[in-house]
């Protein structure tokens, strides 16, 4: 168990802990202190007791990450990002039926396998994908 004087959790704080991979492991925590569970070694709670040191609580919680943006957001964003042409030759490798769907569908979903594998394609991983996503939901 951490026991500190007082300690502000802000709305950001749980965003930080899943940034730091830290959300999920056996602890929890309160006004005053962070209860550890058993089976959490040592570097992981310093990693929490590190997150809580850089938090700072008066920061907003993030915007969530859209799970679709329409067929324009997701293309112009491809082109502000420079992949519209990448993207349109993977395509034109897959099967029709990715073609077709990358084509004519009126929303992408970022969940979708299609989107998955060509997501993968070009190498990205989740934080650029839900990057991407917002980005593109912003247009």
């Amino acid at each position: 168990m951490l026991e500190v004087d007082h300690f502000e959790i802000g709305p950001s704080f749980t965003a930080e802990l899943t940034a730091a991979g830290l959300l999920g492991l056996p602890f929890s925590w309160t006004e005053y202190e962070i209860v550890f569970g058993e089976e959490m070694t040592e570097e992981q709670r310093s990693a929490v007791e590190s997150v809580l040191a850089s938090h700072d609580p008066s920061l907003p919680a993030p915007a969530p990450v859209p799970e679709s943006v329409s067929a324009r957001q997701f293309k112009l964003q491809l082109l502000a990002e420079n992949l519209l042409d990448q993207v349109e030759a993977w395509v034109a490798e897959q099967s029709r039926a990715v073609q077709i769907a990358f084509e004519y569908s009126g929303s992408f979903v970022k969940s979708e396998p299609m989107m998955q594998a060509g997501f993968a394609a070009l190498g990205f991983s989740t934080e650029q994908i839900d990057a991407f996503f917002a980005a593109a939901a912003e247009l």
